[in-house]
């Protein structure tokens, strides 16, 4: 799957790049033309009479970075917010020449503020599209507030979810308002999982993490074991609180306490659910046996890194550093998707109701090129953006899932995370 060439990846999209110079040039009935004769604009629709309205707001809540692990690693200050940034600029460019005008604001709530009053000013003020950089607890309180305030008459709204991976948002507690860009726990453990299997590494050693989203990985992670048919053979829980990491004997510590720690039953890749990153990091080459780390740590399966250069993922990753003056994160691609995917909507259908931008969404017709070599569509039974995995190492991406040989009756892409048969969610139906 992803020594595939892209398809499905317009060239208008090279950022608007061909289209302003070209803008300069042609009048607007000749550009619609051009842009008809591109595919970004579908025969029957032409060119639109009257300006297309479309407000997106930004929604999160008000947080210091985490300390980083590493004095290599940069505290990001804006994560999400630079990508949602470089996405609207995306849409602006394109919308610039179809008469739409994309409105924005980036709103973070304070811990103290009730968010359900500031949403349900945002959709009665005229937000439409909600791009909800937030937690489960809080993704519940907006999804409420969003159905509250948006009636028919206002043409509803819609959320993207462009953090939280919790596989019950996609399942049980699913809602009809709310589609999800940033891949859940159960894509990213099938992913890996995928690899393993290809790599017949069938026996592991699982540690879990403090924390409930180490927990709810770790879930994920043993789930994806049993259906791809691997063995975990030992696991343990580490109840440690971090210590001083920078101290003198930090480092001796970690190299007495570990190997004592994994002394687990033979195994071929050494497991781990460290999702705030306290304690995975020291796993890799002081285990009592030499084997690779994967998990949150080591070898990681994720939505995007900066190791990643395929299918012209280099273009978007110079892109947002000449912006941001950073690397692209996950959250910041997630954002970015989100945005785009309201854009094309918009694009194609040339018009701003949520209703309708859901129901394209959602729709055989929508795709998304996202660089990573495949065009990206949304599940219709419960709003899961579907997206290749990157299975990146620190400095090198090792692989991208689903692999090869693992079949699907509809998409690939659906043999990672819970598919069709198995989902829980009645929002979408």
């Amino acid at each position: 799957m992803h020594d595939r060439p892209t398809r499905g990846v317009p060239s208008w999209r090279v950022h608007g790049t061909v289209a302003s110079a070209l803008g300069a040039r042609l009048g607007g009935a000749l550009l619609a033309g051009w842009l008809i004769g591109l595919g970004v604009l579908p025969p029957a629709t032409g060119w639109a009479a009257d300006p297309v309205q479309v407000s997106i707001a930004r929604v999160s809540r008000a947080e210091s970075p985490p300390e980083p692990l590493s004095f290599l690693d940069r505290p990001v200050e804006d994560d999400g917010a630079a990508g949602a940034e470089l996405g609207l600029q995306d849409n602006r460019t394109t919308g610039a020449f179809l008469g739409h005008d994309y409105a924005y604001e980036n709103v973070v709530v304070a811990t103290d503020q009730d968010l359900a009053e500031r949403v349900s000013a945002l959709v009665a003020g005229g937000s439409r599209f909600l791009l909800l950089d937030l937690d489960a607890a809080d993704l519940a309180i907006a999804g409420q507030a969003m159905d509250e305030v948006a009636g028919d008459a206002a043409g509803g709204a819609l959320g993207f979810n462009v953090r939280d991976q919790s596989d019950a948002l996609r399942n049980q507690d699913c809602r009809a308002n709310l589609l999800h860009v940033v891949p859940s726990r159960a894509m990213r453990a099938d992913a890996l999982a995928q690899y393993l299997s290809w790599k017949r590494w069938d026996e592991v050693a699982l540690v879990t993490g403090r924390h409930p989203s180490d927990a709810a990985f770790a879930a994920a992670l043993e789930r994806a074991i049993t259906r791809f048919g691997l063995e975990v053979v030992d696991r343990a829980d580490w109840t440690r609180e971090p210590g001083a990491r920078r101290t003198d004997s930090g480092h001796h510590t970690a190299q007495s306490e570990i190997p004592v720690f994994t002394r687990f039953d033979d195994h071929d890749v050494l497991l781990v659910a460290d999702e705030l990153d306290e304690f995975g990091e020291y796993l890799s080459y002081r285990s009592e046996r030499p084997r690779p780390v994967a998990g949150s740590q080591g070898l990681v399966p994720t939505a995007w890194s900066r190791t990643h250069e395929q299918w012209g993922a280099t273009q978007i990753q110079r892109r947002f550093e000449k912006l941001a003056e950073r690397t692209m994160t996950p959250r910041d691609q997630a954002a970015w998707l989100a945005m785009r995917s309201i854009g094309e909507a918009v694009t194609r259908l040339q018009a701003s109701r949520a209703e309708a931008v859901r129901e394209f969404l959602l729709g055989p017709d929508f795709t998304l090129a996202g660089f990573k070599g495949v065009p990206l569509t949304y599940r219709d039974w419960n709003g899961q953006l579907r997206q290749p995995i990157l299975l990146s190492a620190p400095r090198m991406l090792v692989s991208v899932s689903p692999q090869d040989g693992f079949l699907h009756r509809t998409s690939e892409l659906d043999t990672l995370g819970y598919d069709r048969p198995e989902s829980a969610c009645e929002a979408f139906q």
